[in-house]
Order: structure tokens, then sequence, then C-alpha cells
């Protein structure tokens, strides 16, 4: 009864204050046009001020600010104003009064004012928010989600408690702001399934919502980027939301949205077509250093030759005025575009050397991975790098970090292995991941090559370390139980310590986690194996079988990556037919939904395999997409750009060859004798010993021609004739030989034999290096099998040999190599 009594005390008190006074002064607030009126009145009726007037009051000041271009916000003036101090004395001895969207929309805009986390206000309001939490709607809760987001709080029980409410009530969200909020503010303590209904739900809402707000998109790929999936469904309905509002995709937007795209692996022809014309459209409104950084930053490694000179010539011009951070952000990008301006490449360096002191250790590494891919010549700035990054790691106790450190300091000129790296090394051993353990190893080995004597290089304290590095590597993969963790360990390892090393074993591994691999992580998996240029064909198999049971789960776009380990590593799985079949079916009917150049590297993979589905070189081969290919080739890295432009060459020459019925052009011959003005013509010792043990076999030079280009401009190594009795054929006594190889064009069909005398034979003698086989594999790769295929149809009969054979104990004697090669040239059939 006394409790009763006291509510309605306690009401009544309120209904009267609110009566008396609480339509007039909210009135007088909202007449406010300015900061200074807010303040007036709030000093003039502090001791009449409610909860909802304080709110008001607060709303009213992020009003202002948000009308205000980012230039003339004046933020600071009003969190620093007496009367700002006052309303923040006052909401805080009025939480417990506030509603519930009150005391959020009070976080909400106490926070925009930078108001720090550990201030008592932001403080009460996030406790008095935790007790309410399963009172708020859902438009609410996202909203308190949004401030925690913003004060960095991802991973308290206080998000995990909101994970569980909107994991309660997904199913009811049916606004694309609440859930895009929810979505980047719990990604860091969901389970995978909880993230795949988020996903589902986000794609589902995109379809069936009529208008989609910029941000709300914006705030979905974020997601994937904290969650770390590029799922591309959700991206390309995203990409689309993007698109259709061009006014909004501004210098800050651009520059966001790259970010994530480059993170996420995602390219959209269309999205960076409509970007790179905008941002070409800006350069000239980018006269301060601010808007210029980015700029140059999102623009750089997709611009032209033209543009490039441009961005260059305005950061000449520019460059004192780059704070510390801009300055980084422009020495990386000068590394993105692979900058050769000396001057540009000089003036950074000197400027960055100014503010050296300033940047953290992570800074300092990509200020001089940079420096030294930029071929910078600075001995005092380098000199003053190691001093710092040195200096960095001797305090330095996080595994990463140290890895990083360590890999960057090897990379300085005359750097050599200390003792402070091993022991800081050392230190941190067993708690190191895979990655971690490659990065010290490939940072060691460059280090005791550098000046130190054969002696030092295989017992000294480095040879010792890296012997250790290698023990934990075993250790570690011999204890992973996880196929995704090892996945994500392995995710960025190269060189040659792995290689050498461990990739073994990490097969071995791989072999006994196999059954985890699904087709949630069989794309990953894929472009792992092709990394390790490693011919596993368990491996392989258990891939084949995935797909072919859950292909309609796996996104189109992913053929590629599926089919590249088979095709490279020249491997049928035992279903081949079936599984090859199975993946043309499924992207045949979504080539829409390709990039070009991904539709290139497709076609070309799979003829390699010799698979040639109709619709696919139909979709590839016509003006249009060439059009189309054309204008995303001038968006793409060079080095791209160049794989690209090689492999639509080679899938031309394909069709040519094994498939005339498509009646499809050769049109790459330009493109062909420039590749061939630019190539270097080098020769190997290998190749070298064959080509004077030729001369001796067919009797003079006159009968081996050395680097031959045939039609279609495959080269080859070594090419002799052989009459019908097996003997050789003078290339200087057969006028009519000589011109059948001049004649030999594009319009080709059975022209091996055309000018040859009847029964005389071309051969091709082909040197395989190690380049031409997988790592631990005889098998001939897949480019190989293909040449050798075209080479035929071009009338050559075809010899390979293999290094290994070629460097056995078995030839080891001239006698023996001549021997070998005679039977190899004279007993093909």
């Amino acid at each position: 009864m006394l409790c009763v009594r006291h509510i309605y005390a306690f009401a009544l008190r309120r209904c009267q204050f609110r009566t008396l006074s609480s339509d007039t002064l909210l009135r007088q607030l909202n007449s406010c046009t300015t900061e200074d009126q807010v303040f007036d009145l709030v000093g003039k009726a502090k001791a009449k001020l409610s909860e909802k007037h304080v709110g008001s009051a607060i709303s009213l000041l992020w009003k202002f600010q948000k009308e205000k271009s980012n230039l003339l916000r004046n933020i600071n003036y009003v969190k620093n104003h007496s009367q700002f101090l006052t309303l923040r004395i006052l909401a805080e001895n009025k939480i417990e009064f506030m509603d519930n969207d009150l005391l959020v929309d009070t976080l909400y805009n106490v926070l925009r004012f930078t108001v720090e986390a550990h201030d008592s206000l932001v403080e009460e309001l996030v406790m008095e928010a935790w007790r309410r939490l399963e009172r708020f709607s859902l438009p609410t809760l996202s909203k308190f989600a949004l401030c925690l987001n913003v004060q960095q709080i991802h991973f308290s029980p206080l998000i995990g408690k909101i994970a569980d409410i909107v994991n309660m009530n997904l199913d009811s969200i049916q606004d694309t702001r609440v859930l895009s909020v929810f979505m980047i503010s719990i990604s860091g303590v969901i389970s995978q399934n909880f993230r795949e209904r988020l996903i589902q739900k986000a794609v589902l809402l995109l379809e069936t919502v009529n208008l989609i707000h910029f941000s709300h998109a914006k705030r979905m790929v974020q997601f994937l980027r904290n969650v770390r999936l590029s799922y591309r469904p959700l991206l390309e309905k995203c990409n689309k939301v993007f698109l259709k509002n061009p006014s909004q995709l501004d210098l800050e937007n651009i520059s966001l949205i790259l970010g994530l795209y480059q993170f996420l692996q995602f390219n959209n022809t269309e999205f960076r077509l409509v970007i790179k014309q905008k941002l070409i459209e800006t350069i000239d409104d980018c006269n301060n250093p601010g808007s210029f950084t980015k700029l140059f930053a999102a623009l750089g490694p997709m611009a032209g030759p033209e543009v490039k000179e441009r961005l260059i010539a305005a950061a000449l011009l520019m460059t004192e005025e780059f704070n510390c951070q801009q300055a980084l952000v422009v020495v990386e990008t000068m590394e993105e575009m692979e900058c050769r301006n000396s001057h540009l490449i000089q003036k950074i360096a000197s400027l960055l050397h100014k503010y050296l002191d300033k940047y953290k250790p992570i800074e300092l590494a990509k200020i001089t991975q940079a420096l030294v891919l930029l071929h910078c010549h600075n001995a005092e700035l380098y000199t003053k790098l190691r001093r710092l990054l040195a200096g960095y790691l001797q305090v330095n106790v996080v595994p990463r970090d140290i890895s990083m450190l360590t890999h960057v300091l090897s990379m300085l000129p005359s750097s050599q292995v200390d003792e402070v790296v091993i022991n800081r090394v050392d230190a941190v051993l067993p708690q190191c991941n895979l990655s971690d353990l490659n990065s010290f190893a490939t940072a060691l080995v460059r280090c005791v090559c550098h000046g130190q004597s054969h002696q030092q290089s295989t017992s000294g304290p480095g040879a010792k370390l890296l012997q250790k590095l290698s023990n934990c590597g075993y250790q570690r993969l011999q204890k992973a139980s996880d196929l995704d963790l090892l996945m994500e360990e392995l995710r960025y390892i190269s060189g040659k310590w792995f290689e050498e090393i461990l990739v073994e074993e990490t097969m071995n591994t791989c072999q006994r986690l196999m059954d985890q691999i699904t087709w949630m992580n069989v794309l990953v998996f894929s472009h792992f194996l092709v990394r390790t240029n490693y011919r596993c064909t368990p491996l392989l198999d258990r891939i084949a079988s995935v797909v072919v049971q859950h292909i309609s789960k796996i996104h189109p776009s992913g053929a590629y990556t599926i089919l590249r380990p088979f095709t490279i590593m020249n491997y049928d799985p035992p279903q081949s037919e079936e599984f090859f079949e199975t993946c043309i079916q499924h992207f045949s009917s979504h080539l829409g939904c390709f990039e070009p150049h991904l539709l290139v590297l497709l076609g070309y993979s799979l003829a390699v395999a010799e698979y040639f589905p109709p619709a696919l070189i139909n979709a590839i081969f016509n003006v249009d997409f060439l059009g189309k290919l054309d204008a995303q080739l001038e968006t793409l890295p060079d080095a791209l750009n160049w794989k690209v432009r090689l492999r639509l060459m080679e899938l031309n020459r394909a069709v040519c060859l094994e498939c005339p019925e498509f009646q499809i052009p050769w049109f790459h011959e330009r493109y062909c004798q420039q590749k061939q003005r630019k190539g270097n013509g080098s020769t190997n010792t290998a190749q070298q010993q064959i080509h004077r043990m030729l001369r001796e076999i067919l009797g003079g030079s006159q009968y081996a021609q050395v680097s031959v280009l045939t039609p279609y401009h495959y080269g080859i190594d070594f090419e002799c004739i052989l009459d019908k009795n097996k003997k050789p054929l003078p290339y200087m006594d057969h006028s009519i030989v000589l011109a059948d190889l001049v004649q030999w064009g594009p319009d080709i069909q059975l022209l091996g034999k055309k000018g040859l005398p009847p029964g005389a034979q071309r051969i091709a003698v082909e040197f395989l290096d190690s380049k031409a086989f997988s790592k631990n594999s005889c098998h001939p790769k897949g480019e190989i099998a293909m040449k050798k295929r075209h080479l035929e149809i071009l009338g050559y009969q075809v010899v390979q040999i293999p290094h290994f054979e070629w460097n056995s104990m078995e030839l080891s004697s001239k006698d023996a190599w001549m021997e070998y090669l005679k039977k190899n040239i004279f007993e093909t059939k």
C-alpha cells in the first residue's frame, strides 16, 4: 500500500510540473535557431528544466551540427560551453525519469559531441539502458547498440545480451536500418549459424523493401568485413543500392566502400567505372591536403597514365602541406601504383623522415615496406627507421607485432640477425600461429643471407632459431583439429620456408581434416591448394565430391576458384565428367553475374581442361562483351590487366585450334607481336646443353632451329624436321621448308605438312623446368598439356624433356644424354 502511494505521489508531482511549465519551455526551445539561443534559455530556466527539456535541448544542439558542413561544425565550442556542462549535469540527475526512447536519444546525442566513454553521464546512461534492455523496442535497442559501437564496445556481456534479443526477434525485423545497425554492432559475438541467419535476413529485406537507404547497405558491407566473409549475393545487392544513389557517392563514401571491397576481394566493373569518372571530375576541386589524400588513394591505383601524371603533379605541389597521416596514405598509395617518379619519392621520403617519431609501430612497418618497394635511396632515413623499429621490437610482447617488426627490419638494406631479434622471436615462439612462424622464418632467412659466411648461416644462432621455428610449425600442424582455423592461419602464407619445410606436413594435416571440407569453405580451400602448387589427389577428390553434392549452395562465380586446382595441376577426379559438367551447368545460366575479367579467366581455365561450353565461348567472343572487358581493364591493377589480356589471347588461340566450328577469328596477332618484342628470350644452362647435343646428333646447326615461333605464337625451344626415314632435313638446303615457315599464318588447316617432303615430320623439343610441374608431381601442369595438344594440331610431334629426367643420376654423362635425346627424337611415332 505504501509503495502504491509513493508511486502515485511521484506521478502526481511530475504531472503538475509538466502542466505548469512544459509546453512553454518546449515551445521556446523549438523556436531557437542557434546554439547560443539554446544556451541562453538553459541558463535562464535551468531550475525549471525537466528530463524532457534537457533531452530536447541536447537533441536540438546536435540537429544544428548536422545541418552544417563538416568545415563549419563547431562541436568543440558546444562541448566546452558552460551551459552544455549544465545540461550534462541535469541529464545525469534525471536519468531515472527518462523514458526509454529519451534515454537512448540522450546517450546518442551526447556521444555525437565526442563526450568520452568514461564520462559519468555516459556511464550512467549505459548502465540504466542495460537495466531496461528487455523493455526496449527493436528500433530503440538498435540505436543503443549503435551507441555501444561508437564507444568501441564490441565483445562485452552487454553486446552478448543484445545479440540474444536480436536472435529471438530476428524474424520480426522489417526495417533495414534496424537490421544493419544490429549487424555491425553484434558482429563480434555471433555464432556461424546466427551469422548466416543475419545475412539471409539482409538479402531478403534488400529483395522485398522498395526503398533502401545508402547508409543501410553500407553498414551491411561493413558487417561482412567484420565477419571476414565475402558473401557475393549480399555484396551484389548492396552494390546495386550504391549505384542507384550516385549522388551519395562522394569522396568520403567512395573511399570507405573501396576499402571494404578491397578487403572482401569484391570487384564490380560498373561501380568502378562510375566512381572513376566521379573521382576524375573532382581532381581540380581537391585543393586541400585532406580531400586530395583521399582522392589520391582512391583514384591512383585505377587511373590511366595521363590521370596518374596529373595526380603525381598535384601531389608534388602539395607535399609540404601533408600531415603525418596524409603522408602515410600517400606513400602507401604510391607503392600500390608502383610509382616511379623519383622526385615525388624523394619529397615524400623527406617528409616521412620529419614525422617518423610520430608514427606507431604498424605505421612504421607500412612506411618501411613502401619505401623499400619504391626503391627509395635514403640511407639516413633507413638508419632512423631501423633504430625506431628495433626499439619497438625490444619492448613488444605481442607475437603478431613482433612478427611484423621482424619482417620489416629484414627488408631494410644490409639487415642482419642480431641478438635483439633472436631473443624477441625466441621468447614468443610458443604463442605464435603458423602465419607468425612463416613471417619470422622469411625474415631470418633474408637476414642470414646478408653478408654472413656459409658457416655462420648454417650453424649460427639464426640457423638454430630457424630449426626451432620448423619444429614449432610441425607441432602446430600436428595439433590442428579445425580446418577453418587452419585455413585462417595459412591465408597469407607464402615463401620458400613454407614451401620447402612445412608444405608436405600441411598437406598431411589437411588430409587428416578433409572431412571438414564443406560447401562453405570449399572456395577458400581450393584457393589455398592453388597457392601451395601441391598436387594432393585425395584432397582434390574431396573437393570434387563436395561440389557435386552441394553445387546449388555455391555462388556461380565460385566456379573459377573451384576449377583452378584441377586445371592448373592437370588432374581429373574419379567422377571427372560429372564434376566438370555440374560446374558448367551451374554457371551457364548465370553468366551475367560474372565480372568480364572473371569470365575470361574461367573460359581459359576450362579450355586447359579441354572444355569449351558454347554459351560461355559465345558470351566472351562478341563485340559487346569485349567492349565491356576493355572498359573494365582500364580500372584494374597493371598485373591483373596483363594477366587477363594474356588469358584472352590464350583462350582465343585454344578456341581457334580446338574448336574451329565456333568460327571465332584469330584477332591477337598484333598483341602477340608486341608481346614478342618485349620478351627477353633467355635460355638456361640445360637448354644450352641440349642445343649443343642436338647439333651433334642431327649433324650440324643447320638441322636444328632454336627459339622457334609457331603460328598462333607458340614459342618452342628447338625444332627439327625428319624425313620419312627419320633422317634430319637441313633448313638452309630446303627453301620450300623456309617458305613454309614464312607462309604459316592464322588461316591454318592441316598446315603442319604443308611444303614438307612426303612423310616428313616436324619435331618440337621442349625442356620442362620445375615450373612446368607441381611440387610433388612428375605430371605436367595443365597449360603444358594444352601446349602439347596445340602443337600436335599444328603438325608437330612433341618431345618433352622433364628437368628431373635430364638432371637425374641416370643421365649423368654426355653419352647418356646423347642416347636419351636420340631415343626421344628418332623413336617418336
